[in-house]
């Protein structure tokens, strides 16, 4: 007995890429939040985001596949390490970084993956989509941003200058009381 959809076995060489990217970026995914070294996990976080980047290129969307790199890895990242350079964080191992919790945040997380997984599974498991060069341009997606999810997009740009201000307030020392 198969379990397998009819053409779906054996998987293509893109859907065999695209499962290892995915791999790559969960696993880095990981990594970031169980570091103890806050510089490397800015540095995983960018290796996670590399792979995503790689899993859009699978999937023919190379637009969003280079958005994701010049936004996510080139300034969102260099912003946290900035951010950390400019606060004085603890660069090497921090032992405080522990909270206690780590049975609690376990079963949390894998509640949360365990329904996200059969939310997915059992939203998606008939619908498969070929791949198609070129749907991931500019233009469709342009058009889907500014047709159907202006709203989002732009609070999504004023979360973005919010975090930028606060980024800016964070790293300045003259700012506060006067002693």
């Amino acid at each position: 007995m198969t379990f397998a959809a009819p053409g779906l076995w054996p998987p293509t060489p893109q859907e065999i890429v695209f499962l290892l990217l995915g791999v790559v970026a969960g696993g880095s995914a990981l990594l970031v939040v169980t570091t103890r070294q806050i510089v490397h996990a800015a540095l995983w976080l960018v290796v996670s985001f590399g792979a995503l980047a790689g899993c859009y290129l699978v999937l023919t969307a190379e637009f969003v596949a280079w958005v994701q790199v010049l936004i996510y890895v080139g300034a969102v990242v260099v912003l946290l390490l900035f951010g950390i350079m400019l606060t004085r964080a603890p660069i090497g191992p921090s032992t405080d970084l522990n909270s206690g919790n780590k049975v609690a945040a376990l079963v949390v997380a894998l509640a949360t993956a365990a329904v996200l997984v059969t939310t997915v599974i059992g939203g998606f498991h008939t619908a498969y989509t070929p791949l198609v060069p070129g749907q991931g341009g500019a233009e469709p997606l342009g058009a889907s941003i500014f047709r159907n999810w202006v709203l989002p997009f732009e609070a999504l740009s004023v979360l973005l200058l919010a975090a930028l201000i606060g980024a800016i307030v964070l790293s300045r020392t003259d700012i506060g009381g006067k002693d």
